[in-house]
């Protein structure tokens, strides 16, 4: 994830973060169901401390650009991405499925791009 704090910058590191993710969110760099890093590993990562981090996620939160999941950590949801819950849901249907199958990642994918071209 390309994340940067300007320590000098005016903008609180709080408010970089969560402007950046947002961004890359909206751009479709970070897909909905992405996986954030945990609050300690990227606040480590930024130099930061992890309330600033946690504070981030919050306010994200709070606008429903992310989901916090307990144990299975804070994703980009589907609000986040311009991307409709119904095709959420589809994909994580279809991915469930191919893993039940034992079907390849590579091969799954390849089937997707086949029905869509087809």
């Amino acid at each position: 994830m390309d994340l940067t704090i300007d320590h000098r910058a005016a903008t609180p590191p709080y408010e970089q973060i969560r402007l950046r993710i947002a961004e890359l969110s909206a751009n479709g760099t970070l897909a909905a169901g992405f996986r954030l890093p945990p609050v300690r590993a990227l606040a480590a990562d930024l130099g930061v401390a992890a309330n600033t981090v946690a504070r981030a996620y919050r306010e994200l939160e709070q606008a429903g650009l992310v989901e916090t999941r307990g144990r299975a950590g804070t994703v980009i949801t589907a609000r986040a991405t311009g991307t409709s819950v119904q095709a959420q849901h589809a994909a994580q249907a279809y991915a469930a499925t191919v893993r039940a199958l034992g079907i390849p990642d590579d091969t799954a994918l390849a089937l997707v791009k086949a029905a869509l071209t087809g």
